[in-house]
């Protein structure tokens, strides 16, 4: 029985190991996603270079800057979730911990501080997501204007009481 037992608790704690497929498939995501990102800020350029509209340029620059940041934030999302998964559930990143110009950002101890970066990355992903609808909306009443400030204000506090629990911890 003791045996059964051994062989059963190796092949569940070998199991962690599938968290591996999740890490490979956030960091191919992560890895598409930068470049997506990086190809929508270059063919407004192109498009520029073609015909020279510089109002056709202002236009399309903004938006796809927009676009690109949101882009990148999910990539960053997605980077941060395969680097979490693989600290938590497969290896320390000993290169990392080695490296003098590595950064402690990325470094996770517990699914607590996995949470809470992806929770903050979720927040700037939807602040810029808000961003981009209040630049492209036509505002045509008050209750719009209104609209337009009840979601600055909750941007606002999103980020206040994210500032404020980081300087708690």
């Amino acid at each position: 029985m003791k045996k059964l037992e051994h062989i059963f608790e190796s092949l569940l704690w070998k199991s962690r190991l599938l968290v591996i497929l999740a890490v490979v498939s956030s960091l191919i995501g992560a890895f598409a996603l930068f470049l997506a990102g990086f190809v929508e800020v270059l063919l407004p350029l192109f498009k520029f270079l073609k015909s020279f509209d510089y109002e056709l340029l202002s236009k399309k620059l903004v938006a796809s800057a927009i676009a690109s940041i949101d882009m990148f934030l999910i990539a960053t999302f997605l980077l941060i979730f395969a680097l979490g998964l693989y600290e938590l559930f497969i290896s320390k990143i000993d290169v990392a911990e080695e490296d003098p110009k590595s950064s402690k950002v990325l470094f996770i101890t517990n699914l607590e501080d996995l949470k809470t970066k992806l929770g903050r990355v979720v927040i700037m992903v939807l602040i810029v997501t808000f961003f981009k609808q209040a630049v492209e909306m036509k505002y045509k009443t008050p209750l719009d204007v209104l609209y337009l400030s009840v979601g600055a204000l909750g941007i606002a506090l999103a980020l206040y009481f994210t500032h404020k629990e980081s300087h708690n911890h």
